[in-house]
């Protein structure tokens, strides 16, 4: 058997199918004919392996409990080893419904109500929002767009708000959404060093790491072994393989201690065993999905280079920061002189898209818009010359 979904250029209609994306712009407040290009979920259909071990599994007919087993870490461990040069171990893998699940989750583990939860902002909205929603206060230091067209951290803002704010816990954005970094080993270095001498715990958000176009992906927690200590490791398939409605994902807890907490506030939250058909996909993807992947990212390569590219010869003033990571491209509107709220009403009104506006990424992200590029390049064209004509026009 080979492999057949390997045309990203087709187009599949997702409308009318409950798909979040395609299907809830009036219920999210969107008009009902924009072009969506906002969640993180790519138009690409997932490996035929998945869909074939999907079906095979449904023929069954008995959906009963179901749990993973050793074969299941194996498949896990194997694409860790083999795309990141990371041997953890079955015993530290805990499942969890998602990756923002298991954010929630360290919250309650690793703090008390009141306390800090550190971020660096712009960064994924859910941070954010678990943290506030739990009654922990959100403290930022945020990232500094340098001359070069990347985002740095500020290491000396970073110690100054762990010591000032009495950190206890940082969540690490490892490739960053949505400003596309691949941290480097020497900066994540810097930096976990201050969580070890402040005694913080880190989440390590992981699940963009098989999307890197430059650089390479740096696992924090195969740093250094005080790392490993103090780090639960969040991965999922669901990204790599457009697994989202599956509610899988993969943490990893080396510490016994951190581990035996954070499975303490899964059960209090009443979770045991996921969902089979999330079990079988990832296991499958990770043991037969390579041709697939490497196909979907040279892909996605593409797309990026395609829309720097567009970008550049035909939005003026407008800048696409440098995407090393994720398939979620920054865009930095601020030089178009178009006010917050002018360039909602043009992204959304005019241009009729849906995109992820900056400022639900923090309040350094206004003036931005990501866009997710993770779609056949006829789709992605149009989206940007709708912004294209759409700026013509004002």
């Amino acid at each position: 058997m080979t492999e057949r979904n390997l045309d990203f250029d087709r187009i599949i209609n997702r409308k009318n199918t409950d798909c979040l994306k395609y299907d809830f712009a009036v219920k999210r407040g969107m008009p009902a004919d924009v072009l969506p290009l906002w969640v993180a979920d790519m138009d690409f259909e997932t490996s035929s392996y998945i869909e074939d071990a999907l079906v095979e599994r449904v023929k069954m007919g008995i959906y009963g409990y179901s749990d993973a087993q050793t074969p299941y870490f194996e498949a896990v461990a194997g694409w860790m080893k083999r795309h990141h040069n990371w041997e953890p171990k079955e015993e530290w893998l805990i499942k969890t419904p998602g990756v923002v699940f298991a954010l929630a989750m360290a919250v309650k583990a690793y703090t008390a109500p009141g306390d800090a939860v550190l971020i660096q902002s712009p960064v994924y909205y859910p941070f954010s929002e678990v943290i506030a929603d739990n009654g922990r206060r959100v403290v930022s230091s945020t990232l500094v767009l340098g001359d070069d067209n990347r985002y740095h951290m500020d290491v000396a803002d970073f110690e100054e708000k762990l010591k000032a704010e009495n950190v206890k816990l940082f969540f690490l954005c490892n490739p960053h959404n949505p400003v596309g970094r691949v941290w480097t080993k020497e900066e994540l270095t810097a930096i976990g060093d201050l969580c070890i001498k402040y005694g913080v715990t880190v989440v390590s958000d992981e699940i963009h790491g098989d999307f890197i176009f430059k650089g390479e992906h740096q696992v924090f927690a195969a740093i250094k072994k005080e790392y490993e200590d103090i780090t639960i490791t969040c991965t999922a398939p669901s990204k790599t393989f457009n697994l989202a409605s599956m509610m899988m994902s993969n943490i990893f807890i080396a510490n016994p201690e951190l581990r035996a907490k954070f499975r303490k506030q899964l059960d209090a939250a009443g979770t045991s065993q996921l969902g089979v058909m999330g079990l079988v996909a990832c296991e499958t993807a990770y043991n037969k999905g390579e041709e697939w992947y490497e196909a979907m990212l040279s892909y996605v390569k593409a797309n990026a280079e395609f829309t720097k590219q567009y970008v550049e010869e035909q939005l003026p003033g407008v800048k696409m920061i440098d995407l090393e990571g994720t398939y979620l491209v920054w865009l930095d509107f601020r030089e178009t002189g178009l006010s917050v709220d002018e360039l909602e009403d043009l992204i959304i009104n005019k241009a009729k898209l849906w995109l992820d506006s900056g400022k639900i990424f923090g309040d350094c992200g206004r003036g931005f818009q990501r866009i997710n590029i993770a779609c056949p390049r006829a789709t992605l064209t149009e989206a940007l010359e709708r912004i294209r004509d759409a700026m013509k026009s004002r």
